[in-house]
């Protein structure tokens, strides 16, 4: 699996750990650092805990490797939007809006809410941290959870309703671009008999400026050599609210049931002016354009439990979601209307889904259930150019894709000594894709079948170190938008009866697209610290079969007199991943006591994460995944002045500059990046804070670069911008 530069790293820093004092220090013998006494087998399925456990703690009692980040890191850095809490969680790239996990794409990384899959296009940027428990990041899939998680997944559990009543509010003000902009958020909860309720309400606006330089280098409308260099200054802005209520019902010592609901609705602006400084005459240019739209996102989710005695349970879930949005979009030259687009999207859902537990004597808990899965999008739109309808054969006509998903999964949760643990699981999916067209319809039928193994080894009675190693099998399932066979013109050649560039292609999607199967293959050691702190190594592998990539190809199609280039996805060929993933955390004095007062109130948190990758149909050098970066690195402190009511922090993210060859005759090139956020915390009392942050303070440029083996090209240099935000926060 080509895995020995890696694992001799991962020995290497093994085997300075065992030699390391200050790594080394341990408890006295029985001691806990909850007071707790020590447990066996038989016992540790309930505890009696006088306080919550911390996510580290959380963490280690894990049966799969995980990581958990609960309210505390949430709120250091004052955060309005989860996408720039995540964006600080080791081994997680925030990259067009989404999370990705080991440097892979979009779709690789499962994103669930309470254990659900998150409704499409649904967007971190507009979820309040206010609104959010706990974030969990599983490195590899469960079997009761999709098996679409090939790099990992991302679990956002809601709050729950509250034991008592609770008035939380949070009103706060951004800035980045032309005026602040506010947001404010309200979480009201309480308990009455048997029934606990929460309602938490967010409203939120954004304001923003991108501002880029584009250059090209490529055939222009004559088809000679063109050259072109344009300002563009992006202004984008919009509001908009959600609320996640939620309902617990105790029917019963024995029998719960719950109904939780998710509603997001938003409007959004995005306005485009191109300034010409040098061109060529035959050079096509950008034009000016202004976009709207709205989209919303409803998702309603209920489950029913009930205990029927000491070893048997049965969960029952049922949920329906709806997300949409509306969109128009025009483009101007010297002031005049040149193209208008209009259209409509739409994604419908039901899931169902159920799981019965049993405990089997004293050792195994074991758990069989099923999940299933409708989901339907449905597209319409219209593009006319001056005036005139571009396709007349395609506009305004129904694309639609759906998809078909029933599991069926049994897992078993297996202590086989004190120090020994594993977790069994198997899960088959069948998966109907159905894509529907002008006058043709294509169906495709996949299954998938995923056994996973995860075992534990608690190098001491206390699971103070622990090893842990997983092999599983995911699978990423095409967007169902990338399977819509509807064209989109280019908007710099949209005369379809000349041609285009290889630069600048026509867009299609592709029904006969297949689900991507991967491979796994996860070890890691874990040492935890008894002031909290911890240490953890790893490395994993991927063999990916199958795997879709982005092809821009000459093609004879039916809309155009000409040959046009094409950008669509295809499955491509086979590919592999490995990395190696380092992280370090805990109070100063406790990981280095030798420069640090052990009382001293600064935590430290760190992470290395180094990635390799290979596209088997495309040649070195640079054949990586497509946006996998060949390492990144996390530095972080917090400090809380003893003689103040003050915390203080930052957190540095750095990405360095790559290179990827997507296809034999394109490559891109992306600019490293780096991202510093600070912040300070005022507290007035126990209830009343104020945090004020900078996220990428002090920021830095960044460029990405097109080039063909036809010495065509072009390059994108854009400027950074600081985020400010000043946010208060009371208890009531």
């Amino acid at each position: 699996m080509r895995l020995h530069p890696i694992a001799a790293a991962a020995a290497l820093a093994l085997a300075s750990l065992a030699t390391t004092p200050s790594l080394a220090q341990e408890m006295p013998q029985g001691a806990d650092p909850q007071g707790r006494p020590q447990q066996g087998n038989k016992l540790e399925r309930v505890e009696i805990n006088a306080r919550p456990q911390s996510d580290t703690e959380l963490r280690r009692r894990a049966p799969v490797a995980k990581q958990i980040y609960g309210r505390e890191e949430m709120d250091k850095y004052g955060d309005n939007n989860l996408a720039d809490v995540l964006k600080r969680l080791p081994g997680v790239d925030m990259q067009g809006g989404g999370p990705r996990m080991r440097g892979l794409g979009a779709g690789y990384t499962l994103i669930l809410i309470n254990g659900d899959p998150a409704p499409p296009g649904f967007d971190f940027a507009q979820l309040n941290p206010a609104q959010v428990e706990r974030i969990e990041v599983t490195k590899g899939p469960t079997a009761d959870q999709s098996a679409q998680a090939v790099a990992g997944a991302i679990n956002i559990i809601l709050k729950e309703a509250p034991k008592t009543t609770q008035k939380e509010l949070r009103v706060g003000f951004g800035y980045t671009a032309v005026r602040p902009t506010p947001g404010a958020s309200f979480t009201y909860g309480s308990r009455q008999g048997g029934f606990a309720y929460s309602l938490p309400v967010s409203l939120f606006e954004w304001r923003g400026q991108n501002s880029a330089r584009n250059a090209r280098h490529m055939p222009g409308a004559d088809g000679f050599s063109s050259d072109s260099l344009q300002d563009n200054e992006q202004a984008f802005w919009g509001h908009g609210f959600n609320t996640a209520p939620r309902i617990n019902w105790k029917i019963s010592d024995e029998e719960n049931a719950s109904l939780q609901a998710f509603i997001q609705k938003g409007f959004w602006n995005n306005r485009q002016t191109y300034v010409t400084e040098s061109a060529t005459p035959n050079a096509v240019l950008d034009d000016d354009a202004l976009n709207k739209g709205t989209w919303h996102n409803i998702r309603l989710n209920s489950q029913w439990s009930r205990r029927f005695n000491d070893t048997q349970k049965l969960e029952l879930k049922l949920g329906a979601g709806d997300s949409g949005g509306d969109f128009r979009s025009q483009t101007y030259r010297d002031r005049a209307e040149r193209r208008l687009i209009t259209g409509t999207n739409e994604d419908r859902s039901v899931t169902q889904a159920g799981k019965f537990g049993q405990l089997i004597g004293d050792a195994h808990s074991l758990t069989l259930g099923w999940d299933l899965e409708w989901r339907r999008r449905d597209e319409e739109r219209t593009v006319s150019e001056l005036g005139h309808p571009q396709l007349p054969d395609f506009d305004g006509q129904a694309f639609g894709a759906r998809i078909q998903r029933q599991a069926l999964f049994i897992q078993d949760e297996w202590e086989l000594s004190p120090q020994w643990s594993t977790y069994l699981g198997l899960r088959n999916e069948r998966i109907v894709t159905e894509s529907r067209g002008l006058d043709s319809t294509i169906r495709n039928t996949s299954s998938v079948l995923t056994p996973l193994w995860h075992l534990n080894y608690k190098l001491d009675p206390k699971g103070r170190d622990l090893i842990r190693a997983s092999l599983t099998r995911s699978y990423k399932a095409p967007e169902l938008s990338a399977m819509l066979a509807r064209p989109g013109i280019s908007s710099l050649f949209p005369d379809v009866s000349k041609p285009n560039t290889e630069l600048s292609p026509d867009r299609l999607g592709n029904p006969l697209l297949k689900p991507e199967l991967a491979t796994g293959l996860d070890l890691a050691y874990e040492k935890y610290f008894t002031g909290g702190g911890m240490l953890s190594i790893g490395v994993f592998h991927r063999e990916v079969k199958d795997l879709i990539r982005n092809v821009v190809s000459l093609q004879t199609v039916s809309w155009a007199g000409v040959p046009r280039w094409i950008f669509q996805p295809v499955n491509i060929s086979k590919a592999q991943s490995s990395g190696l993933e380092l992280e370090l955390k805990g109070r100063a004095g406790e990981l280095f006591p030798a420069l640090f007062d052990a009382k001293l109130p600064l935590n430290l948190r760190s992470a290395l994460n180094i990635y390799r990758s290979k596209v088997e149909a495309v040649e070195g050098p640079n054949n990586r995944l497509e946006g996998q970066q060949p390492w990144s690195a996390n530095l972080g402190f917090d400090y809380r002045f003893s003689s103040l009511p003050l915390t203080t922090g930052a957190s540095l993210a750095y990405t360095p500059g790559y290179a990827t060859q997507q296809t034999a005759s394109q490559g891109v090139e992306q600019s490293r990046s780096r991202s510093l956020d600070v912040f300070a915390q005022w507290s007035f009392n126990r209830t009343t804070s104020l945090r004020i942050a900078a996220n990428n303070f002090v920021p830095v440029d960044t460029w990405s670069s097109t080039t063909l083996s036809s010495g065509y090209g072009s390059r994108s240099d854009r400027l950074g911008r600081t985020n400010l935000n000043v946010g208060l926060e009371m208890k009531l």
